[in-house]
Parts: structure tokens; C-alpha cells; sequence
């Protein structure tokens, strides 16, 4: 939240008497759910009742996650000697009272939308076509009930150019509140629908309870036309068209489209509309999306809620776009919604829908959805539904040494300073170490994160036991609900996959669940630009969906002791981090360096470092070379020995001709298995009893043949590819290629063993 306030402005703003010790340090967030904090200064617990839940009773639990600030109707009947407690009447009350005091504050055009349907559509469409031209505020999309306005004000920044907030209501008399703390300059209504007016006395009454939250604006925005039933000043009715964008807009179902009319209306009042804008507005987050499915299926997932005026939009759009497709529904239900079954039977009776699934929590479908149109439609555990119809020994082995690897962990670790957190990279299997192996040693040594590449691969370790952190550096859209599942920390480097990200959490109805940025500082590889940063920004601080865990990058040229490009990297870096940091009201962790990046440029190394290829021996600076240790030790065996007469080809394409008598070990090893092609004829060798063994002819996929000059060998004889005598950086040169390729490409039937030494 965008709060500074010292603990007696703050104090001064409730209205409250404050009891126990008083705080140092400003007031800078509002905590009101003891399971969603995140420790952090200047937390504020808000101690709210409710009819399942009464705030005093998770005191402690705040208490013990760092909170000393409390909000509260009653004083406890411990009080802890360094905690704050300030004593309200209704602490909603006071919330509210706080969010009116900060919307003093703010001076930029706040616009308020309200309506039975469509709010956060219009929300976020106008956001999409004002983002990136103008700075602008939008509340969370969850976020407009009498406690999340009252969050969504207090979030927003002291300096922007536009705020957009969305209000709900649901009783008479809710309205009041909301426009005292709201004071809106501008309103948009989608409409008003008979369904959502049951808790009031008529249509009229719910119609003047949402109308009168615009009762100050300039203008009023709405594409209603009942007559008589909308009673305010200022209001323009939206034409039926809207000539200039009307082919611009993509959207065939009647709602969506009126929708779309409506936010670039309210848009054009600050800015002139960019026609591409209109083109691109995107389907949102649990609403109405569309993607190919298993057996040539196509899904729209629309779990966002279970209504019935809106379950006629999805019908509607389902057969706007069917195209003569067969159309299949499958609605979720909780058990108290099983009176509404009736109705949508009839509803996709009539709109001509083939078939109708209701389906149950956790059941196993059945359905058969080959080329199919299908709508899911439901509760947020219909996601899941949706989500399921989206389109793994030979004598050669490879020995890790386990007390050679703790030695290059802890030579990295010294030369950190005792605060800096270490990132051990275990993707690809751990560099073909063995994923689950390696990271189950290294949690037991205390390295603070892991990293891994896909979402697959940190699944497999929490099903191996790994607690520790696990930050998935490439998260595809199809292990997004597979992070949530498993506690994985996603790395987000693109918008598009910000946005299904937040689609996943918002149907799992996860809050604050950590992220880590990736800026491209230039190695052009993944990452948001310095240019999107704001808007990133934007959009995070809207989302109470994620929360930043840490802000980090990737150098191109750590390997260059001497890089100016390197050194403009960390200073853009720094300076990125620096933009991030105003931007939020917590702490966040930083981190650039590789293992390249410890040895040549220590000091930054910011809050975290991580360690890749150095854990097993391997590093460019010369001086941090000579304090590591090799890890691997890659061996075969000799399968068979021949005698070779002059003149003789040797392996496919009689490539070699022996200029002479010869004695020739075949070695079960060969291109499948990691021994590279490229040292075929001699320009990659094996040593048998220390001595070099030159590989003869054209390496096969299986074998090789080398030669073993005049020694007297035998077939028991050890065959080392990679050790004391060929390191890996040396096998690595051989193939023109770096160490990392060598490990992550010898084939998972080469052996694997792991050996310690205490």
C-alpha cells in the first residue's frame, strides 16, 4: 500500500484511543487476514468481524508473524508489552474512516464503476486502452465490497493520473459508505438487472441505491435506457453504436460488446482511443477464454461465477463462435446452487446446446469432447475441469562427489557476505546430476533456494520431500496451476504470462503469492525491458493476487573479469530494482550474480546469489579455479580388443585406414550417450591405465573404437572419459563446446552413482 504515515497521523485519522506501547517507524500496510501476512515494518492488523469470523481471535497469530500494530473493538486479555493496540468502536468503521482521510489526499480524477454485471470488464478494458499513455490506478479485481474498497483506496499512489475503483453492493444502505469514502469525480453503470435487486424492496430501490454513489460526479456514464429508472445528474446515455470503433471491436456476444462501447466512452473522456487498443482487448482473467483442447476440442473457460444473467453471455458467445460445431456445457455447482439447476437446463435448451454436464467437485469426467465447442461455467472448481482439457544401464557410468560439491558450495559461500541468501541452480536434473538426489544433499547443507527451469521439475522435488524454496525460472502456461499446487515461486518476464498467472491464482483464490520479476538488462534473452517496467508495476500493485518475492537478472558477460557491459548491467540493475522499490511497500530480494558473477564482480552480490556450473569445479577466473574441486568422474569399460592388420578400415565410411598393425579397444560408449561426434578421428580421446587412448574412425551411436598403441591391456581395464587425467573443462575444449553442455547432455542411461567422504 502506498501508506507513510507516522503512528499519530495514523492514530489521528482513526479516530481511536490508543493503548500500550507506542511504535516506532511509520505506518505503511493494512493486514486484516492473520494467514496472509507477510512479515514486513510498519504492518497495521485490522481485527474485522464477520459472520463466520471474529478478528480478535487471530491476534496472536498476526502477533507471531511480526505484526506489533493492532486495530481492535476490545482490548485482548493479554497484551503483549511491545505491541500497540488501538481501540475502535467498529473496526470496518474505522478502516473505512482511514480510506476517506487518504482520498483527501489524492488529487487526480477518480472514476467509480458500478452495475449488477460487467464492472470488472469495463475496469479492465479501460485500462487497457489508457495503460502506457496515461498512469492509471485500478482497483484489485476482487476488490470492491464495503472492505475492499476501502483496500483498494488506500492503495492508491499519491501521484497518477487516474484511479478507477470498483463498487459493489448487495444490501440497502452499503452505498452510503462507499461514496462517503470513494467521492468519485466521474461514474460508469453497466446496468441493473432484476436478479441482483433480491435484497431490496424493487427494481427502482436497487436502481437508487447504485445511482447514488454518482450523486457528485461530473459525469455519468451508462448504456441503460429504462425510462424513469435511473435518477441522476449529469448522465449520458451511451449510443447503440459507436460508429468510429465499431469494426474494431472483436467481441460477437451482445454483453461483452456493450461492455466494450462503455469503457471506450469512459476511456475517450481523458484520452483519444487508439483504434489497435480497441482490437486487442483481451478476453480477462476467468472470463470467457478460449483455447484449443484435448481431441480437437475448443474450450471457453468462463469460471469466474455462477450467474445466471451471465451464464446467457457465455451461451451466447459459445454460439456466436460455434460455427456449426456440436456445443457442449458443463456447469459446477455447489450444493447450495442446486436450485438453479432447472434453470440453466432450460437456459441451454434455449440456445440449442447438444449437451448439458452438471458436474460435481472432484469428480472424474467422462464427457466425451472430441471437436467439440465446449463451455465450462461454475464455480472456481470447474478451473480445474477446464484446465485438464488442455492440449522417459550399461557398463558406463558417471560418479558424483558428494564431499567435492559440499567443498565448492561452501568456497562459494565464504566469499559471500553473512547475509547474502544462496540459489543453487538444480534444473536439468541438476545439470544431469540427478534432480532429486542432488537437491535432497544440498537441503540438507542449507542452501536457502532452489531453481529449477519448468514447473515439471520442481514437482518432482516437492514429491521427492524438498521443502525449501523453489523458484521456476522459465513457467510455462501449463505449469501455472501446477506452481500453485506445489508451492512453487514463478518467474514472471512477460505480461501475457503475468496474465495467466493471475488467472490461475484468482480461480484457486490464492492472495499474495510470490513471484519473482526477470528484467532483461541486456542479454535479450527473457525478461520484461526497462521500458515496461512502470506498467509491470501498475499492474502488480492492483493485483492483490501476487506479491514480489525478489527482483533479479542474468549476466552476459560474467565469464569477462573486465566487462563494461557487465558493469552497465548491474548499474541498469540497480537502477530497475531502485524504480521497483518505490513502487512497493515491502521488501523484495535482489540478485544478479551466476557462479561467474561471484568470482569476477563480489560486491554484486545484492541479497542472493545463485550457483550453477562453480558447484561442480568448474570457473573462468583462475584464482577462483584453484580453491574448487572436480565433482565427476565419467569411467567405462572395454567391451572387446582386436588386432588391426595395415591397411585396414576402422567404423562406418572407412573414415580411418590403419597405416599400420594396430591393437584397438571397442569401448561401449558412443553419441547417444554424451561422447559428442565431433571426436570422431582423433580429436577427442579416453585414457586407459593414464595414458591417452585416441578414438579411431567415426564415433557410433553406442561405441567407439580407440587405440591402444603397444600396451598390454586387458578388458578389466577402467576406461576414464572425465577425471584426473581429461578434467571436464578439458573433454568440454576437446568438443568445442563449454562444461555446461557436457553435463546436461550425458544420456540418462549412463549410470549414475554418488560417493562422500566424511
Amino acid at each position: 500500500m502506498n501508506l507513510h504515515w507516522t503512528y499519530q497521523e495514523f492514530l489521528s485519522h482513526l479516530g481511536g484511543e490508543s493503548v500500550g506501547t507506542i511504535p516506532q517507524g511509520p505506518v505503511r500496510e493494512i493486514v486484516y487476514d492473520s494467514r496472509k501476512i507477510i512479515s514486513a515494518p510498519g504492518l497495521v492488523f485490522f481485527a474485522l468481524n464477520g459472520a463466520f469470523r471474529n478478528g480478535q481471535s487471530f491476534l496472536a497469530d498476526a502477533y507471531d508473524k511480526g505484526v506489533r500494530i493492532f486495530v481492535v473493538e476490545r482490548l485482548p486479555a493479554y497484551m503483549w508489552e511491545d505491541a500497540s493496540f488501538i481501540l475502535v468502536e467498529n473496526s470496518l468503521k474505522a478502516l473505512q474512516k482511514l480510506a476517506a482521510s487518504h482520498r483527501k489526499g489524492i488529487h487526480y480524477p477518480i472514476v467509480a464503476i458500478t452495475g449488477s454485471l460487467g464492472k470488472t470488464t469495463v475496469k479492465e478494458w479501460m485500462y487497457h486502452l489508457l495503460s502506457g499513455k496515461l498512469q492509471v490506478y485500478r482497483s484489485p479485481k476482487s476488490y470492491n465490497s464495503q472492505l475492499g474498497v476501502a483496500l483498494s483506496i488506500l492503495q492508491l499512489p499519491k501521484v497518477a493520473d487516474l484511479g478507477i475503483i470498483e463498487v459493489a453492493v448487495t444490501h440497502p444502505g452499503e452505498m452510503a459508505a462507499m461514496r462517503e469514502m470513494l467521492a468519485p469525480d466521474a461514474g460508469v453503470l453497466t446496468n441493473i438487472l432484476p436478479s441482483h435487486a433480491r435484497e431490496f424492496t424493487s427494481i427502482h430501490a436497487y436502481a437508487n441505491e447504485l445511482t447514488s454513489l454518482f450523486s457528485d460526479c461530473h459525469w455519468v456514464l451508462t448504456s441503460c435506457v429504462e425510462q424513469g429508472l435511473i435518477q441522476v445528474k449529469n448522465l449520458a446515455i451511451l449510443p447503440n453504436e459507436l460508429a468510429e470503433f465499431e469494426e474494431e471491436i472483436q467481441f460477437t456476444d451482445e454483453n461483452n460488446h456493450q461492455n466494450a462501447r462503455l469503457a471506450i466512452h469512459a476511456a475517450s473522456r481523458f484520452l483519444s482511443v487508439d483504434k489497435e487498443r480497441v482490437k486487442s482487448l483481451p478476453h480477462l482473467a476467468m472470463r470467457l477464454e478460449t483455447y484449443e483442447g484435448i481431441n480437437g476440442s475448443l474450450i471457453i473457460n468462463d469460471t469466474y461465477t455462477m450467474d445466471v444473467e451471465a451464464f446467457k453471455s457465455s451461451l451466447s458467445y459459445q454460439l456466436a463462435i460455434a460455427n456449426g460445431r456440436k456445443r457442449i456445457t458443463l456447469i459446477g455447482l455447489e450444493p447450495e446452487q442446486a436450485g438453479l439447476t432447472s434453470k440453466l437446463n432450460e437456459l441451454c435448451q434455449e440456445f440449442g446446446v447438444q449437451e448439458i454436464h452438471f458436474c460435481q467437485k472432484d469428480e472424474e469426467l467422462t464427457v466425451d469432447i472430441s471437436h467439440a465447442l465446449v463451455l465450462v461455467k461454475g464455480e472456481r472448481f470447474m478451473q480445474r475441469i477446464a484446465n485438464r482439457l488442455k492440449l522417459k544401464q550399461h557398463k558406463t557410468q558417471l560418479n558424483y562427489d558428494l564431499s567435492a560439491l559440499k567443498h565448492n558450495l561452501n568456497q562459494y559461500k565464504s566469499s559471500l557476505r553473512p547475509m547474502t541468501k544462496m540459489l543453487v541452480m538444480v534444473k536439468a536434473q541438476s545439470y544431469g546430476a540427478g534432480l532429486t538426489t542432488l537437491a535432497s544433499y544440498l537441503e540438507k547443507q542449507g542452501v536457502d533456494y532452489f531453481g529449477v527451469a519448468y514447473a515439471d521439475e520442481g514437482v518432482e522435488l516437492r514429491k521427492a520431500g524438498i521443502k525449501t524454496p523453489i523458484l521456476v525460472m522459465n513457467t510455462e502456461e501449463e505449469g501455472m496451476e501446477s506452481c500453485v499446487e506445489f508451492q512453487l515461486e514463478p518467474a514472471i518476464y512477460d505480461f501475457e504470462q503475468l496474465d495467466e498467472l493471475l488467472k490461475t491464482l484468482i480461480a484457486q483464490e490464492k492472495t499474495a503469492y510470490p513471484i519473482h520479476i526477470k528484467l532483461d538488462t541486456g542479454m535479450k534473452r527473457l525478461g520484461f525491458h526497462p521500458s515496461e517496467v512502470q506498467q509491470l508495476m501498475e499492474i502488480i500493485s492492483a493485483q492483490p493476487e501476487v506479491r514480489v518475492k525478489s527482483v533479479y537478472s542474468h549476466l552476459a558477460d560474467a565469464d569477462n573479469p573486465s566487462s563494461d557491459f557487465t558493469l552497465k548491467q548491474i548499474q541498469l540493475f540497480e537502477t530497475l530494482s531502485n524504480q521497483i522499490a518505490q513502487s512497493l511497500s515491502y521488501p523484495f530480494m535482489k540478485h544478479i550474480l551466476n557462479s561467474e558473477g561471484m568470482a569476477n564482480y563480489p560486491s554484486a552480490q545484492f541479497d542472493m546469489v545463485r550457483l550453477g556450473i562453480g558447484l561442480f569445479g568448474l570457473s573462468s577466473n583462475a584464482s577462483f579455479q584453484k580453491r574448487l574441486k572436480p565433482v565427476i568422474e565419467w569411467t567405462s569399460s572395454i567391451s572387446q580388443i582386436k588386432q588391426i592388420q595395415k591397411g585396414e578400415s576402422i567404423g562406418y565410411g572407412q573414415t580411418f585406414v590403419a597405416p599400420r598393425d594396430m591393437k584397438i579397444a571397442t569401448i561401449p560408449i558412443g553419441y547417444a550417450d554424451g561422447f559428442k561426434r565431433s571426436l570422431s578421428n582423433g580429436k577427442g580421446c579416453v585414457f586407459i591405465e593414464n595414458v591417452a587412448c585416441p578414438v579411431l574412425g567415426r564415433v557410433c551411436m553406442d561405441m567407439i573404437m580407440v587405440d591402444l598403441g603397444a600396451r598390454n591391456v586387458n578388458v578389466k581395464s577402467k576406461v576414464e572419459i572425465i577425471g584426473e587425467n581429461q578434467t571436464l573443462s578439458d573433454f568440454a575444449r576437446s568438443c568445442d563446446t563449454i562444461g555446461y553442455e557436457i553435463l546436461t547432455s550425458i544420456s540418462p542411461r549412463v549410470h549414475r552413482s554418488y560417493s562422500e567422504e566424511e
